[in-house]
């Protein structure tokens, strides 16, 4: 019975060992560099992915250090929402140009509508009103069209109004547009360092 299982450990090494030879013949192509000859030495060229060096975040004080992360945490929390925006928008718009009648188009957004509010409604409606107005300018930024336009666009003018009109009585403006190299300075450079995996 032993000399059975030595036998069998021995099978086994060699049939690892066999299965390690065979699969490190395999050349691994994601791994391949360029290379040049130059006086007889090889220089190596790879392409390194992008990484951003940023100085420390300096705070005038501990208020202000707070006030910052935590508006970290709401741009965190609302920007895969602006993506899913965006995402949607590419995808049912050039359907929604495609057809041919109003009532279809209606028919479409009213399907749209209704999947959108079964998956996001209960996430929406946990929003504060600070993430709101993120949320409003994410949309922007990656629609490159305000929500104002979109309603506009998608459910008509009177839709437009009547959603701008709330929003305004919650201190928001579907109307605002992205500003990314002034008043939403602080915002892009977060998305950024979101982008990166810094946040």
């Amino acid at each position: 019975m032993k000399r059975i299982v030595k036998i069998s450990g021995i099978v086994f090494l060699l049939l690892i060992s066999f299965i390690n030879t065979v699969s490190s013949q395999n050349r691994d192509t994601a791994n391949l560099m360029m290379g040049v000859i130059e006086d007889g030495d090889t220089v190596i060229h790879v392409n390194l992915k992008e990484i951003w060096v940023m100085p420390p975040k300096k705070f005038p004080n501990r208020r202000e250090e707070r006030r910052y992360y935590s508006y970290v945490d709401k741009v965190k929390k609302v920007y895969p929402y602006a993506q899913i925006a965006g995402e949607k928008l590419r995808e049912y718009e050039p359907l929604y140009l495609s057809l041919e009648t109003d009532r279809e188009r209606r028919i479409l957004m009213k399907s749209i509508e209704e999947q959108l509010l079964n998956e996001y409604k209960d996430d929406m409606k946990k929003l504060t009103i600070s993430e709101g107005h993120i949320l409003i300018k994410l949309i922007d930024r990656e629609t490159r069209r305000t929500s104002y336009s979109l309603i506009k666009d998608f459910r008509g003018g009177f839709s437009a109004f009547f959603w701008q009109s709330i929003a305004r009585l919650f201190g928001s403006d579907l109307k605002v547009e992205y500003d990314p190299d002034r008043e939403d300075r602080i915002l892009e450079e977060i998305v950024m360092l979101i982008e990166v995996g810094y946040f």
